[in-house]
């Protein structure tokens, strides 16, 4: 049990069989111990023979036991004995067999309650893994079993593997989400608690992504589907749910080796421990069967299960509560690697702030030449503006109307009325600098300082923070406009909150202007900043980082996972930010979190501490109460109850312990 690969492929397992196993053994553990009360009662009452008192207790032996010794005898065969069905099957054999080597006193209802009391220990362990194993379940349900989907005019109900890219489906209130695409009639809210841990909705409407695993709440929506079942994002969470067992973290591959080292030494030690002494004593026949039963209490003690199991339960909790919450973790290795950071890098855009520009603020030539604009008066909407910062904002739009640059796009979403019979014509951009064009028979020119410059036209300089779009008309200067990226709502919290977990440093690194960058940091708190980057001077940046930190500290660089690719991959850790329907997020970090909240980084951080603390509590925990009982049993001074619970006893504690991980802290 204690070797078996934690993982939630284990969900794959008969649903059946999965049900009826505690059942079955907790009846099996019922019968076996009213059994040995019987036994125990006819013992004292009618002191039957050794031999009959052994056929007696082999009864509630064989019951609790057999598949115990069906384990330990297999394991033999196939060359590899050690392991702790082969510790308890010679302790407990050699427990009911004692009492015929001369000197030795019968063992008989120790040896059942024993195997007992490993049993109960093997329901708590299953118990667990189960708790853990549904966690992981309850995420499975974001993939739906079926679509509605439209063909020849009717509405079918099909296999979602059945639907190709560009077909319809139809989703009704209460359905989930079969396929990722594209909203084409209705709207409604969708609940992404389950992809994001979230419980505010999103709400979605005609021309609107959507993706699978969310569940519809109010209208019906058609969608039309942009990827196959197989590449939605459902899939693909999943996917990478199943697989995150697959990477052991250093402490669970330590256990491993430990247990591989450490059970074929303490059964050489039990036999030393039961063979020489009564060699040395002088008097072997005498002592054998009381360093025996020594030895025999010295290898219940000394069953690694505790560790075995605990460990990789912990972490696979760690998995879970994470998952709960719209953090996946590809792996117990990047776990353990979360918690150890110490520094985080951030990308800006996308990250720290919305990666969507907005106009800020208008200042038409009057603004400018008044002084007016300096009590940082921002823009509050087209029916805010007076009529020259209408006019600027218009000549602007409709200057920047066929580009498709994100700054063209802010500016005409700031004016978006372009049908007002506006001529504009010989429009040319000017690469780096902006876009000349002539408006109604008006050269307008609308682009940053250099264009200005080109146009002979002398700016203003603006105390606002962001890009500014300055605008001429017939070479004289009209005004300027500002253009900003927003910080998200939760970014200041989010760098609070990573020092509370233990963050000793922050950085950020962007392509941005050095003020626009230091602006940013300072209204964030973030510690460092580095502005007017290219991908390759953010890669060096990070290497820089790397070479501070120290041997037990790691490196985490938050991007958004498509292009900060190459410093994602060279950080410690990983982590794509607002990865919510992103294949290249997914693809390319460590860790995903899975809405675009930047608090979410702490989240992991804190969760990844605090279950590698409860490992290390688990491995304290066994390590220390094995040691004490062992060296006891060696001295004589360990009776069979006090090995038992130094075996199960502290399964369950350190079993009961790991099921903390799965909790939200």
């Amino acid at each position: 049990m204690a070797d078996e690969d934690l993982t939630c492929s284990c969900c794959d397992e008969d649903e059946e069989e999965e049900e009826q196993s505690p059942k079955v053994r907790m009846a099996r553990i019922g019968a076996a111990a009213v059994l040995l009360v019987i036994c125990i009662a006819i013992e004292h009452t009618m002191a039957p023979a050794p031999w009959i008192r052994l056929l007696m207790y082999l009864v509630p032996y064989a019951i609790a036991g057999y598949d115990v010794v069906g384990e330990a005898i297999e394991h033999i065969a196939k060359g590899n004995p050690f392991d702790e069905d082969f510790l308890m099957t010679v302790a407990t054999v050699g427990a009911l067999l004692i009492g015929f080597i001369p000197g030795g006193e019968p063992q008989f209802a120790e040896a059942v309650f024993v195997m007992l009391f490993f049993q109960v220990g093997e329901v708590f362990e299953d118990t667990a893994e189960d708790k853990s194993r549904d966690s992981i379940t309850e995420l499975m349900d974001i993939r739906p079993d079926t679509a509605n989907l439209e063909r020849a005019g009717e509405v079918v109900t099909v296999d979602p593997r059945e639907v190709a890219v560009d077909d319809i489906v139809v989703v009704r209130p209460g359905e989930k989400v079969p396929m990722d695409g594209v909203v084409i009639e209705g709207a409604s809210s969708l609940d992404t608690v389950a992809l994001t841990g979230e419980s505010v909705p999103r709400t979605v409407r005609e021309g609107d992504e959507v993706i699978s695993g969310c569940v519809n709440q109010a209208g019906t929506l058609r969608v039309r589907v942009t990827k196959e079942f197989g590449e939605s994002t459902a899939s693909k969470i999943l996917d990478l749910v199943e697989n995150a067992g697959d990477k052991k973290s250093d402490s669970e591959r330590f256990i491993t080796k430990f247990a591989r080292v450490y059970t074929p030494i303490v059964v050489y030690s039990a036999i030393a421990l039961a063979v020489i002494p009564p060699l040395v004593s002088g008097d072997f026949a005498g002592t054998f069967a009381t360093w025996l039963l020594r030895a025999l209490t010295f290898l219940v003690v000394s069953c690694p299960c505790a560790l075995v199991v605990s460990v990789p339960l912990t972490f696979f909790g760690g998995l879970g509560g994470a998952a709960k919450q719209g953090v996946l973790i590809k792996g117990s290795n990047y776990l353990e690697d979360l918690a150890t950071t110490d520094t985080v890098v951030f990308d800006k855009t996308g990250t720290l702030t919305q990666g969507v520009f907005k106009v800020t603020a208008v200042h038409d030539v009057d603004c400018v030449e008044n002084g007016a604009y300096s009590n940082g008066r921002g823009y509050a909407g087209l029916e805010s503006c007076n009529e020259d910062e209408r006019r600027l904002l218009h000549l602007a739009a409709h200057v920047e109307r066929y580009s498709t640059h994100p700054i063209a796009l802010a500016l005409r979403q700031a004016y978006p009325d372009e049908d007002d019979d506006c001529r504009v014509s010989v429009a040319t951009e000017v690469a780096g600098k902006g876009v000349v064009a002539e408006v109604e028979g008006m050269r307008v020119a609308v682009g940053n300082a250099r264009l200005m410059e080109a146009e002979g036209v002398e700016v203003c300089d603006c105390p606002h923070v962001g890009t500014v779009i300055h605008v001429a008309v017939d070479h004289a200067y009209a005004g300027h406009i500002v253009i900003s990226d927003e910080v998200k709502p939760d970014a200041r919290q989010a760098i609070a909150d990573m020092r509370a977990a233990g963050v000793r440093r922050t950085v950020m690194l962007t392509g941005d202007r050095t003020e626009v960058a230091e602006a940013v940091a300072a209204d964030l708190g973030v510690d460092e900043t580095h502005a007017e980057l290219l991908p390759q001077d953010k890669v060096a940046q990070v290497e820089r980082l790397l070479g501070t930190e120290g041997e037990k500290q790691s490196l985490a660089f938050v991007g958004d996972g498509i292009n900060d690719a190459p410093v994602l991959a060279r950080a410690d850790v990983g982590i794509a930010m607002g990865a919510l329907g992103s294949d290249a997020a997914i693809e390319a970090a460590d860790v995903v979190l899975m809405d675009d909240k930047p608090s979410k980084i702490a989240v992991a951080i804190a969760t990844a501490r605090r279950t590698l603390g409860i490992a290390r509590q688990n491995i304290v925990i066994a390590i220390a109460i094995k040691v004490v009982i062992l060296v006891l049993a060696a001295l004589g001074l360990a009776p069979m109850w006090l090995a038992v619970f130094g075996d199960v006893g502290v399964l369950i504690i350190c079993v009961l312990n790991a099921t903390r991980a799965l909790r939200i802290a």
